[in-house]
């Protein structure tokens, strides 16, 4: 149970901060009660009674407690059948909560109150649980958070705590309490700590606590990162040839936002060390014109570059683009898929191996063990957030040190980004090509979905295209996901759009039929397109001038911002339409976000906000560290005070200390942030 939750030393414990604290300092007789006030009580159960429906989860559990004969006191839980088999007559029990009287029986009453079991008749342990303000933790299975707080009590009276690893100079500068204290405190507040302080975890010893956590974390990943630079890479030139080729490719004019980030990528590729650069920027900001200007780079040097994409949708997609761009400079794109024919993959396999494919553009299909490259010098990684840390690693291992770039079209806020990829040096492209309009966004109520679809076949009508989205719950498409998308198509195709051309479009479709469709869409042989979030990138049609997302409320912040960024790629202005049922408050903050805003990066990070930072890219994401007390979103502060400490620890290089960091590191930490690899 506790090696679930990740505590498998005595350090692990000392680490496992409380999630809250309450003062129950204020211990009284039943007979000193007054309403309305907060209270411990120390007490033994005279009599319990569970009425309602037990099957049904719905008891009423009701207990009555005696102390040294100064009075009754109620007790009374809703869904109380957890408590029905521990409170039993003559059970000693320690009480918190809020007093009420109880209008029936005149005495006092306490209602969903905490409580904890007492071991017969131990002072010592009463004042652990009581009379103090305590220490709340969350439960691991049948580990109780009393349990945690007995046993931290003990560790901290009888075990020797190791010396402060927090470097001298640091810890000098940053002026917070050694890290004994911190903990002692953390674990055991001090009388009269100021509770306010203590929950929103902002008192010195909490705090030293967090810029620990976000301290060596951020010295790892810039020792990786260090490490990584110092190792031998491609120096790649720029000649007046990579200049003029380059020149004949692009389709546009720049912006200086492209143009800046290009200049950060091309002096990292002239470097002799790989280049692990994150390219982040809003849906529709440039990123692949600029990916395809350092392909450029690396091919004039007579390398190969890999793009790999996490869908054969978005492959698809970059492998028309490349093409585009680059077939009329005479070099070979190639296009390798899970879905090929074995005759396809074992030709451009072959090719590849050849060095006869300047480009492969693909899937995880790329990374297989079969694929060979004659020589690989850049590897590109699309939405890098759909891919684990081993997949890159994989795609490297493919050349000798190539030059890594990896793109992001989901906008990670900064302090996620510095904690999520601190090996990697990031590139922002913060402003959209001109004579693009901001997207206008609107919020209906689902009864009033007429007038949206009234709305779409105006839009038709003038020509443009239309999407129609419906939520999945799964990253998997489930069944009823896609039953639920067929029954919306057959709904608009026969009943509210039967002159239009509607196609439907969802994961489970084959490559082929998926192909076909996209490519109906782009060419406007279709008009509407019934899709799943399988659109959710790479899906580029200037014509579509119209985002229907139904039942926006299931959706996060981020993915709906990215499912508005499929419109408004043409110079018609462009809209997207959230159709909600009845909406809860998180979910209404959301809708106001995006009707307000069109910056992904303020929405990427409102969403983190609202959900926080393990929920911002899913469950699946396996990047973000174990933090424990530290949290992204509050600490922000503390955060870059501890990155910039980290920073200068290991740029200054004072010998003994960095030597001793690194050790501290290896000992410790790296189990708990398997991203943190320091050699």
């Amino acid at each position: 149970m506790l090696a679930a939750k990740g505590l498998q030393t005595v350090a692990d414990l000392l680490y496992y901060a409380p999630f809250r604290y309450e003062d129950r300092s204020n211990v009284k007789q039943i007979a000193q009660l007054a309403p309305g006030e907060k209270a411990a009580v120390l007490a033994r159960v005279a009599s319990a009674k569970l009425s309602g429906f037990r099957r049904k989860h719905l008891g009423l559990f009701e207990v009555v407690f005696e102390d040294e004969g100064t009075g009754k006191l109620l007790a009374r839980w809703f869904h109380g059948e957890r408590y029905a088999d521990s409170l039993l007559p003559d059970t000693r029990v320690a009480l918190f909560g809020k007093i009420e009287l109880d209008k029936t029986s005149g005495h006092r009453l306490m209602v969903q109150p905490e409580v904890e079991i007492l071991s017969g008749g131990d002072d010592a342990d009463e004042t652990l649980h009581s009379g103090r303000i305590v220490a709340v933790y969350e439960a691991a299975g049948k580990i109780s958070t009393r349990v945690f707080r007995s046993l931290l009590d003990r560790i901290l009276k009888e075990v020797d705590l190791p010396p402060d690893p927090l470097p001298p100079s640091v810890f000098a500068r940053v002026q917070l309490p050694p890290l004994g204290l911190a903990l002692l405190e953390t674990h055991c507040p001090a009388p009269g700590t100021d509770m306010r302080l203590l929950n929103e975890f902002r008192t010195p010893a909490q705090t030293r606590l967090i810029f620990d956590e976000f301290f060596w974390l951020e010295c790892g990943l810039a020792l990786k990162k260090s490490k990584a630079r110092l190792a031998a890479g491609i120096s790649f030139a720029v000649s007046e040839r990579v200049r003029e080729q380059i020149k004949q490719m692009l389709p546009f004019k720049p912006t200086a936002a492209q143009r800046r980030v290009v200049q950060e990528i091309v002096d990292d590729m002239k470097r002799p060390h790989p280049m692990n650069r994150l390219l982040q920027g809003d849906v529709g900001s440039g990123k692949t014109i600029v990916a395809a200007q350092a392909a450029v780079l690396a091919i004039e040097n007579s390398y190969q570059v890999a793009l790999l994409a996490p869908t054969e949708i978005l492959a698809a997609q970059h492998f028309a683009y490349f093409r585009r761009l680059l077939e009329k400079l005479g070099y070979v794109v190639g296009f390798l898929v899970g879905s090929a024919s074995p005759h396809q993959k074992l030709q451009m396999k072959k090719l590849v191996t050849e060095g006869l494919v300047h480009v492969v553009v693909g899937t995880h299909a790329i990374i297989q063990e079969d694929v060979t490259f004659a020589k690989l010098g850049l590897a590109i990684i699309d939405e890098q957030h759909r891919f684990g840390v081993s997949q890159r690693l994989d795609l490297m291992k493919k050349g000798s040190q190539p030059d890594v770039l990896v793109m992001s079209a989901t906008p990670i806020p900064r302090t996620l980004a510095l904690t999520l990829y601190g090996d990697l040096d990031i590139s922002v492209i913060d402003e959209m090509p001109p004579g693009r309009k901001p997207i206008i966004t609107k919020h209906v109520n689902d009864a009033k979905v007429e007038g949206v679809y009234s709305f779409v076949a105006q839009q038709i009508a003038a020509g443009r295209q239309a999407y129609v989205v419906y939520p999945i719950v799964e990253e998997s498409e489930t069944t009823a996901d896609i039953k639920a998308a067929e029954k919306m198509y057959l709904h608009l195709s026969e009943k509210v759009f039967p002159q239009t051309r509607v196609g439907l479009l969802h994961g489970r479709l084959s490559a082929g039929i998926k192909e076909k469709i996209m490519q109906d869409f782009q060419t406007g042989e279709l008009k509407i397109l019934v899709a799943t979030t399988v659109i959710e990138v790479g899906v580029d049609v200037p014509n579509a001038s119209v985002m229907v997302i139904e039942q926006a409320e299931r959706f996060g912040l981020a993915q709906i911002h990215q499912l508005r960024g499929r419109v408004g790629r043409g110079a018609e202005q462009s809209y997207c339409v959230l159709v909600t049922s009845k909406l809860g408050d998180v979910a209404r903050e959301r809708i106001r976000t995006l009707k307000e805003s069109n910056d992904g990066f303020y929405i990427a990070e409102m969403d983190m906000r609202l959900r926080g930072p393990g929920e911002f890219f899913g469950t699946r994401q396996s990047g973000i560290p174990g933090l424990r007390l530290a949290n992204i979103v509050r600490d922000t502060e503390i955060l870059e005070q501890a990155r910039t400490e980290a920073l200068r620890l290991i740029e200054e290089k004072p010998g003994d200390e960095l030597r001793a960091a690194v050790t501290y590191i290896q000992d410790n930490w790296q189990r708990r942030y398997g991203l943190v690899l320091v050699g």
